[in-house]
């Protein structure tokens, strides 16, 4: 019977014969970073270098990447100097098989914002980056000029695993042979395609699936998702323990959502002078792919009022 290493072995060695290309992301330089506590983060770059600076969060699944936010980062690398960096797990980030967790990936935010942006900057963060990038606006809030929140979590009323419930979970997905066959299956292209259908309003584009497929055939793709997929990756009451915490503008932009719903926002709002929330209709997760000018029109909008000094609980519909 062959022993666990040897299985894993056995699986990398597939896996590289199944490794595919991976392209940019998108068209523009490409660089990296590491700290004394982080390993090498990927990002992109691009723009007129003395423009407001402007960072793009990419999502966290089972094969996300900066892809994600090409809409916006084409739009304004005319104008800003826009980064995608890729977070830790992801990309062409390192992979390596380590804990991920909440407060890796705010430091790897913090730590991008003070070391490669180095001035305030607009933040536009998708998905479950989504609490990572506040996380990150709590400790380093002087990095921070606005925050813009694209299909958050962090706003459902359905309960999150414990820990031990996650850990017990993680340690399932990772038995030789179990989670690899798992991951493999998720990141198929059928796989891939019946996820993002869910997540699109009409048929999503194929260069979406296409740059999903490859970034989940790359070595050690799988270890950030485990902890994902174990919900480990989520704050329990976030709106309490982070988002009720934040003191900058913030920017909701959100619709329907396959994977979360947004029950808790109305209250919130009403409770938090410096949030407001934008319904871009008729999306399902991703407006940035979905309805991108409308999702556009929504971010200037919102910051032409935070420029003028004006706020307000709820910026209306865009659809």
């Amino acid at each position: 019977m062959p022993t666990q290493a040897a299985a894993i072995a056995g699986y990398d060695a597939l896996l590289n014969q199944l490794q595919v290309e991976l392209p940019p992301a998108v068209d523009a330089p490409r660089d990296s970073f590491s700290t004394m506590h982080l390993k090498e983060i990927s990002y992109y770059s691009a723009g007129p270098e003395d423009g407001r600076p402007l960072v793009l969060l990419h999502s966290i699944n089972a094969a996300p990447s900066a892809f994600e936010m090409k809409p916006l980062f084409e739009h304004y690398r005319a104008t800003r100097r826009v980064y995608a960096p890729e977070l830790p797990g992801f990309g062409f980030s390192d992979r390596s098989d380590r804990k991920y967790s909440p407060e890796l990936y705010a430091n790897a935010i913090a730590a991008f914002l003070t070391n490669i942006v180095k001035q305030p900057a607009d933040v536009i963060a998708f998905s479950l980056s989504s609490e990572f990038a506040a996380r990150a606006a709590l400790v380093s809030a002087e990095r921070f000029s606005t925050l813009t929140l694209l299909s958050p979590t962090g706003f459902s009323n359905r309960k999150l695993p414990s820990g031990t419930t996650g850990q017990a979970l993680h340690r399932f997905f990772t038995l030789p042979g179990l989670g690899e066959g798992l991951y493999s299956l998720l990141t198929r292209r059928p796989g891939i395609r019946y996820f993002m259908r869910k997540s699109y309003v009409g048929e999503p584009p194929e260069e979406l699936i296409d740059y999903a497929y490859a970034t989940s055939h790359q070595p050690g793709a799988r270890h950030a998702p485990y902890h994902f997929l174990s919900g480990q990756l989520f704050t329990k009451n976030a709106v309490e323990v982070i988002y009720g915490k934040l003191t900058l503008p913030v920017l909701v932009i959100y619709d329907r959502d396959a994977n979360v719903t947004f029950d808790l926002l109305p209250d919130f709002l009403r409770q938090h002078a410096n949030w407001q929330a934008v319904r871009v209709e008729p999306t399902l997760g991703i407006p940035q792919w979905e309805r991108p000018t409308q999702c556009i029109a929504a971010i200037d909008a919102f910051w032409a009022g935070v420029a003028a000094g004006s706020s307000s609980d709820d910026a209306g519909t865009f659809a």
